[in-house]
Parts: structure tokens; C-alpha cells; sequence
């Protein structure tokens, strides 16, 4: 049985990850500084699960306060399509294939609610990490509370879910109630950055189609996606404004931190 959902599989499958790559926002340099301090260690060996196409990973090597701080990274990826992206390992959260004891941190950026079983991928991290690392979890989230028209698009592209799983539902955070987990890790910390970045209509439109779900839409099914979220775009008077005759506006985003300390 396969450890990847099927969704992820044909969603991020090869051929589909340009689009990701490029219309996925990088993640706020203070979330990353707050990372940075969660060891208290000048050298850190890294294992990012889920690596996807190297967002986060680039983000982090483009960081000041990380700079020096990295002695080893391993970046371990399910899906065959977002590997092509970068040179990173085959590997799950369940089975890694890390050393026993070789991680200072383990970090997983925009990935843990497709973890299949969340007992077993707490127990590989406490297998992986040494006894005074953490695991980070990261998710940079388009923010519906701050705009109607990003509640609107979110309501839109949803519908297509197809029962995946998404962080708004909250099952991830099954993960802190499990045996392994409780065995293992203190009490969950959560941080929360607000932030907007500076978009346009056609990279919002890109964005939406950048989900795994939307991804894999009949072509005629996803032209109808399109149409209706220019028809929210081109109805959403609460949008901000950075150059209305450039057409670029912000799009507000909230980014998550989650830190699991081992006992």
C-alpha cells in the first residue's frame, strides 16, 4: 500500500510542478529567524520531510540567520514529480531512511496534513532526531479572515477537494494526541506571522490552480474554475490596491509555526 495519497500522487505527479514552483509564495524571514533560534546550537544538521520542490529549502539557504548554521541537510520528497524539481532523497514520514540520532531539527513545510499515519511519523522523528532537537512544521497560508474575496476564491477552488486533506480541517493536529507523540515530545508551540505580498490577477488564478486537486481538473471543468474566479477577482472591491493601473494588489497571507521539542 502506498504511503502517498492519490491525490498527491497525480496532483503533484510530473508534469505539474512548474506551476507550483513558480506561483508559491516564499516564506516571511521572521518565521525563518524564529527557527533559526529554536536550537541553541552553532551548527545544525537538518532533515526537511516533504521538500517538495525546494521552496522552503531555498528560502532557508537565502536566510542571513542561516547563513553559517547548517552543517548537513537531507531533504527527503514522496512524489517523483516534485524530486525532479531538486536533487533531494526518496523517502516518507514514516521511513526516511535518516541515521538513528542524526537531526537537530526536522522540519516539514506545507506538507504534514498528507502524513497517512501520524503515530508512526512521530515515532521516526523521535527515532531521527537527537535528544535535544525539535520538529518544525510550517505552513504559509492565503488568509480568508483579512479579505472576503480570498474567503470567496478559497470557497471556490474547495469544492474541488475531492476529500483531501487540508490544514483548515485540523486532522494533523491528531498527530499531538498519539502515543508516540506523547511518549516522545513536549506540548506543541504555535507561532502565527501576518504578512501580505504583492500579486496580480493572473498569479492568483495560477495560485488556485496550483492545488494538488485543481491540478488534475478536466480541461473543461477547469475553465469554468477560471472563469469564476475572475468573476470573484473582478467583484472583489475590498482588495488593496498596491498600483491599480499595473493591476497589482496584496494578497494577505498568515504563516504557521508549529514546534514539537523532544522530553
Amino acid at each position: 500500500m502506498s504511503s502517498v495519497h492519490t491525490v498527491a500522487q497525480s496532483g503533484f505527479g510530473t508534469g505539474t510542478n512548474e506551476l507550483y514552483d513558480r506561483v508559491r509564495p516564499s516564506y516571511p524571514a521572521p518565521s525563518l529567524s524564529f527557527i533559526r533560534s529554536i536550537v541553541a546550537k552553532s551548527s545544525l544538521d537538518i532533515v526537511e520531510i516533504g521538500a517538495g520542490t525546494g521552496l522552503f529549502t531555498r528560502a532557508l539557504l537565502a536566510h542571513p540567520d542561516w547563513a553559517s548554521s547548517i552543517a548537513r541537510l537531507r531533504a527527503v520528497e514522496p512524489s517523483e514529480g516534485m524530486r525532479k524539481k531538486m536533487t533531494i532523497e526518496d523517502g516518507t514520514f514514516e521511513r526516511t531512511a535518516v541515521p538513528d540520532g542524526w537531526a537537530d531539527l526536522v522540519i516539514i513545510a506545507q506538507a504534514f496534513y498528507w502524513c497517512p499515519d501520524y503515530d508512526k511519523a512521530c515515532a521516526e522523528f523521535a527515532r531521527i532526531l537527537k535528544k535535544d532537537g525539535a520538529v518544525v512544521f510550517i505552513w504559509n497560508l492565503e488568509d480568508r479572515d483579512q479579505a472576503g474575496w480570498v474567503a470567496q476564491l478559497r470557497e471556490r477552488i474547495e469544492s474541488h477537494e475531492q476529500d483531501t486533506p487540508q490544514f483548515r480541517l485540523g486532522l494533523w493536529r491528531h498527530a499531538f494526541s498519539t502515543p508516540s507523540y506523547l511518549q516522545y515530545f513536549q506540548e506543541p508551540e504555535q507561532r502565527i506571522w501576518e504578512y501580505c505580498i504583492t500579486t496580480t490577477e493572473q498569479i492568483t488564478i495560477d495560485r488556485a490552480l496550483s492545488k494538488s486537486y485543481s491540478s488534475v481538473l478536466p480541461p473543461d471543468e477547469k475553465e469554468k474554475v477560471i472563469s469564476d474566479l475572475k468573476a470573484i477577482l473582478t467583484r472583489g472591491d475590498d482588495r488593496v490596491w498596491v498600483d491599480k493601473n499595473q493591476g497589482t494588489f496584496e494578497y494577505p497571507y498568515k504563516t504557521y509555526v508549529v514546534v514539537s521539542r523532544m522530553k
